[in-house]
């Protein structure tokens, strides 16, 4: 009994190893546009889309397409951080260069809140910002989830609010297996287990 429940267990874990090692983090990386922060929130426009590793198990550089994203609300700022609401929007387009996709590649919204953090101050102003938040959308039609990190230099003398043209980020995005489907797999699996054991007792 103790040897068909092992074998049980071990049906149901093989396909998650499978997915994680089929499907790992993709790196989106972006440069450039224009940040926007005022009380309605944080905006990102024209930023391009220079790096995705891994795509179809290579790295892409080059212009690859567009980065953009809004935030919720402005909420607090407690010291060096600054607050804003979840929600709001994030896509990511490719442009069909370089063997990368052509067309809408992620869409999703923030799952939280939205944390702008003040990591430099400079001798003429500038301030360096490091903006943090947690996404969840769908990634080619599969449900996905993430993180982006944006670094970006305000020039104003009202801190993050105005616009800015300067800056980088990453965006880490993983797609999250269906839960049905690695039922599916797990229960073939347990299966296929069982008619091997009745074969060896045979």
């Amino acid at each position: 009994m103790k040897r068909i429940v092992l074998m049980a267990l071990l049906a149901l874990a093989l396909p998650m190893v499978a997915f994680a090692g089929s499907t790992g983090t993709i790196d989106f990386t972006n440069e450039g546009g224009t940040l926007t922060g005022s009380s309605a929130g944080l905006s990102l426009t024209g930023s391009t889309l220079i790096g995705v590793d891994p795509w179809n198990g290579s790295a892409l550089n080059g212009n690859l397409g567009t980065v953009a994203f809004s935030t919720g609300a402005f909420i607090s700022t407690v010291g060096n951080v600054s607050t804003f609401a979840g929600g709001g929007s994030y896509s990511i387009t490719g442009n069909g260069n370089n063997g990368f996709a052509s067309g809408t590649v992620f869409t999703g919204t923030f799952t939280g809140n939205v944390t702008l953090t003040l990591i430099k101050s400079g001798p003429a102003g500038e301030n360096t910002y490091e903006i943090q938040g947690t996404l969840s959308g769908l990634m080619n039609g599969q449900k996905a989830t993430g993180i982006t990190i944006q670094d970006y230099v305000f020039t104003g003398v009202n801190g993050w609010m105005g616009s800015s043209q300067l800056g980088s980020g990453d965006t880490f995005l993983t797609p999250v297996p269906e839960p049905g489907t690695l039922g599916l797999l797990g229960t073939g699996l347990v299966g296929l287990a069982g008619v091997l054991r009745k074969k060896l007792k045979s």
